[in-house]
């Protein structure tokens, strides 16, 4: 742990402490972790993530881990020069930690910065912009840049490198045995999320509600991965796309949580029904994949005959579970992809206006409560598609995400959370609000750019989504 939040990432990595984790006795062990999350509202925070691509500026190739040129591993030693700590694995330089944050590697070698827990959007934004500058001027000094997008634009799956983390050769071999695209998503996806805090089980149930239904208002609002093998692809997220055929195992909407008796408790049945990935002992990452964790609770994991799981092996296996909304000592929002750095502190101000303010929050469950599990899966499906055109009821996405604008601008105006100029976090809002009354998403905005003046090179993504 550190602060309010694990550092951790997207695709299923969590950085636990060194120190021997408790033992596991029962499964109220497992239900009481999560429960230990519940805080006062006066100590509610928000932990914001986002992912970019790196590239070499000489022929906008993906950034291997470690060559001559431009690559990852001079980004992370580069990156010393402010503070960061190195974390090394199996000799690996493969992350960096600082005052609560951390930078972390995904599979392709996608760049993530994991915040610290702040107190409001100003904050956060101060903290991304502090590190883009940051990568900037290390990236300028070795030859690289990095982007804000969804999904890799140019290069294929065989072109991106793969990091050197033992975890990741283990999903990598086995998301092709649970869908089609699991090796597209671990390599080639981007996104950005924010964390956030509850304050019991009830305020928990409700805001996972409000989180999975409303995902797809993400997804469309933040769209911005159309392009794929150096074309377009088809989708406005291609990104969201992907997640639908990863692992129908470990992703999704969750329909239990709409459920009559939904709990802290329901949500951890869920999670031991879902096939492990590893188990880290002395250093060491042995291959649980497939394997049941409600067979490690019991001392049946024939990998480890006998021996029954820590909290530590809890809390990464909660780590490789990726529904649109993941519990664990908080609430992670998952549905919107990568983008320039005023989408990631937008991201953030959109999910905390809601959850952050009660009436915001009682408002959006109003709108969400009598949706079917059809109707939620519905809206998943085609938003990635055709963004905030996706048909609902005897509307669409676009008035559903005008709604829940408001409902956000209000609770982030409520919230007072003032800036040196005494304006309030809804100015995060702004371009979102512009998105959603245009009716045109980021990636519509980019193939307009695509079919018009690129005259279809898209060697041009590579300085328009730079940062």
């Amino acid at each position: 742990m550190i602060g309010n939040f694990v550092v951790g990432n997207s695709k299923g990595q969590a950085m636990t402490s060194s120190k021997k984790s408790k033992l596991i006795e029962s499964k109220a062990d497992l239900i009481g972790w999560i429960s230990d999350g519940c805080k006062p509202k006066d100590k509610w925070k928000i932990g914001t993530e986002h992912e970019k691509f790196g590239f070499r500026l000489n022929d906008h190739g993906p950034l291997p881990y470690s060559c001559d040129g431009p690559s990852i591993r001079k980004m992370l030693e580069g990156l010393h020069r402010f503070g960061w700590q190195p974390v090394v694995e199996e000799g690996y330089l493969i992350g960096l930690l600082r005052d609560g944050a951390s930078i972390t590697l995904e599979p392709g070698g996608q760049f993530e910065l994991s915040g610290a827990p702040l107190s409001n959007i100003h904050e956060t934004c101060s903290e991304v912009n502090n590190h883009l500058r940051e990568v900037k001027q290390v990236a300028d000094e070795i030859g690289a840049g990095f982007m804000g997008i969804g999904f890799s634009p140019t290069w294929s799956l065989e072109d991106t490198p793969l990091m050197p983390k033992p975890r990741y050769k283990i999903m990598r071999d086995y998301m092709p045995k649970v869908g089609r695209l699991g090796r597209q998503m671990m390599f080639r996806s981007c996104t950005v999320q924010v964390n956030l805090d509850f304050s019991s089980e009830a305020d928990m149930v409700k805001k996972l509600r409000v989180g999975l239904a409303l995902q797809p208002v993400a997804t469309a609002l933040f769209a911005n991965s159309p392009f794929a093998d150096n074309r377009p692809n088809g989708f406005l997220s291609y990104r969201g796309y992907v997640w639908g055929d990863t692992d129908p195992d470990r992703t999704g909407m969750l329909p239990f949580a709409f459920e009559d008796g939904m709990g802290f408790e329901r949500y951890v049945d869920y999670a031991l029904t879902v096939p492990m990935y590893f188990v880290k002992r002395g250093g060491k990452y042995h291959n649980a994949t497939g394997k049941s964790f409600r067979d490690f609770l019991d001392g049946k994991l024939d990998i480890l005959p006998g021996e029954k799981p820590t909290l530590a092996d809890w809390e990464d296996h909660l780590s490789t579970l990726f529904p649109e909304v993941r519990l664990k000592q908080f609430l992670e929002m998952r549905g919107a992809d990568g983008g320039p750095w005023s989408k990631l502190c937008a991201l953030s101000a959109f999910w905390t206006g809601i959850y952050y303010h009660q009436s915001s929050l009682d408002a959006a469950w109003d709108m969400i409560k009598d949706w079917s599990e059809p109707e939620r899966e519905g809206l998943r499906r085609t938003a990635p598609t055709i963004g905030l055109l996706a048909p609902f009821r005897n509307t669409n996405l676009q008035e559903i995400t005008k709604q829940v604008l408001k409902l956000s601008h209000a609770g982030l105006t409520a919230r007072a959370q003032l800036n040196g100029h005494g304006e309030n976090e809804s100015l995060f809002l702004l371009e979102m609000e512009q998105i959603a009354e245009d009716g045109i998403t980021p990636a519509e905005r980019l193939l307009e750019q695509y079919h018009g003046e690129w005259s279809g090179n898209l060697d041009n993504i590579f300085k328009t989504a730079a940062y």
